[in-house]
């Protein structure tokens, strides 16, 4: 296969085919990291897969890509000391799809088969790649003012979104569930407006008025139907319906300070939305709705008065009555660091809910999380990611992504055999364009094929 450019594409409409270089055995699915201010940070970057099953790690020397299905033993899956320097790898869910980009070549995405040493495809791109987001059946790569969308199936550019706001940090999320493949992406470098593109239809589906100052972090529920933001003051957090764009909930972090966003994350459930930023609290909300149906509280002094503050709010300007009426955290983690990067997924593991932290000085810290009486979050094991793994190449391929039911049910349901249905929303079709046409040009010389076992979609590279 030639090297293809974007550089030209962005002129003609389409993409190039790339050839296959020396690959990199990379895994998982990785956003870039930016260091943390002061001591060098240990990773370069790190990140949890679309569905919180494996975390991916990256160094100066290369990465490590471990299984996320014990809380005592850290298993590693995947070493390669090959590539220095690589600052986003993307890992579709637990199949061998990876994409990579390195600080050598910023400009070019790398599409490999990492079990296989192969490499499918390379793209180039006019300028620095910022992020790479996937799913089963869109790729989408973020520059800081163009947006290019893959069909994933075969590698092919099917849309260029030119002249976006300046977007610095390639903030953008794409809807993990592929039925619908919403991507969210800032409308504007000065407010915190949201564009909300139909990533099938190829289509802007609406515009989203979110906060007042520029965005900070963005956000899909497991299925696509909610979507959760923060501004650059990190003070609110607000999660809209998806595609419709109604506000639904808004959670205060906190009014003391500013802080910056790091990670925004639901639970699979879409139950729990949690928040880290570069302070030493973790912040976990619980999304449930108060109904008009409560029992009535007793006749006591401290009921009178919450009745007395509720009512008082209809006459405070709107401004002042929802910063008194915002949700506090249903749970919390005060962690013995501040200052760092990290990143946090709220994941089930063993059958237990548990919420993750990886931060920047390499450590994985692991939480048990109440979802009945919330609180503060106990840590029960905290993992060094520098240290020597066990390897467990083999053993990722007999795990299958778990049903995202309730907390309450998983914790309830302790003798069952974790199920291993896919996920709601996924069909086993391979991701069909659903009648989407695609000019003849833009089709490629071969589609991607993936034939690993129990993978999605199935995984296998044609020979140049």
């Amino acid at each position: 296969m030639g090297g293809g450019t974007a550089r030209a594409a962005a002129e003609r409409g389409r993409g190039g085919r790339g050839g296959p270089q020396r690959p990199r055995r990379r895994a998982r699915s990785i956003e870039a990291a930016a260091e943390a201010p002061g001591a060098p940070a240990a990773l370069s970057c790190f990140s949890y897969n679309q569905d919180c099953t494996s975390l991916a790690i990256g160094t100066t020397t290369g990465y490590r890509l471990f299984s996320l299905s014990s809380v005592e033993q850290l298993d590693q899956v995947h070493e390669s000391n090959e590539i220095p320097d690589v600052y986003i790898v993307e890992r579709l869910f637990s199949s061998s799809l990876v994409v990579v980009v390195s600080h050598a070549k910023p400009q070019q995405m790398n599409v490999y088969h990492f079990k296989k040493g192969t490499e499918i495809c390379n793209y180039s791109y006019p300028f620095k790649i910022l992020s790479i987001r996937l799913n089963r059946q869109r790729l989408v790569v973020c520059l800081e003012e163009s947006i290019y969308i893959h069909n994933i199936k075969d590698m092919k550019l099917l849309k260029t979104i030119m002249d976006t706001p300046l977007n610095t940090t390639g903030l953008c999320a794409l809807s993990i569930n592929h039925a619908n493949s919403y991507l969210a992406y800032p409308g504007s470098a000065t407010s915190g407006e949201i564009v909300l593109y139909d990533g099938n239809t190829l289509k802007t589906a609406c515009t989203i008025p979110a906060h007042d100052g520029p965005l900070a972090a963005l956000a899909f529920n497991s299925t696509g139907s909610k979507l959760a933001s923060a501004s650059e003051k990190g003070t609110v957090i607000r999660v809209f319906s998806i595609p419709g764009g109604q506000k639904l909930y808004e959670f205060r972090r906190g009014m003391k300070r500013y802080v910056n966003i790091s990670s925004l994350v639901f639970s699979m459930d879409s139950q729990f939305l949690c928040a880290s930023s570069n302070t030493e609290t973790v912040h976990i909300f619980k999304l449930e709705h108060l109904t008009d149906s409560r029992p009535e509280e007793p006749p006591t002094w401290s009921g009178y008065m919450g009745k007395m503050f509720q009512a008082a709010t209809n006459y405070l300007p709107a401004q002042v009555s929802g910063m008194m009426s915002q949700d506090r955290a249903f749970a919390t983690v005060r962690l013995n660091i501040s200052g760092q990067r990290n990143i946090c997924a709220l994941s089930t593991i063993q059958k237990l809910p548990r919420l993750l932290v990886t931060t920047s000085d390499g450590h994985l810290y692991i939480y048990n999380l109440d979802p009945q009486d919330g609180g503060e979050c106990v840590l029960i094991k905290n993992h060094s990611l520098l240290g020597s793994g066990k390897m467990e190449e083999n053993k990722e391929n007999d795990l299958q992504p778990p049903v995202p039911q309730s907390y309450a049910a998983t914790v309830a349901r302790q003798s069952t055999v974790p199920s291993t249905s896919t996920m709601p929303g996924y069909s086993e079709d391979g991701g069909a364009l659903r009648g989407e046409v695609i000019p003849e040009h833009e089709f490629a010389t071969g589609p991607v094929c993936l034939d690993d076992e129990n993978e999605f979609p199935p995984v296998s590279i044609r020979d140049p």
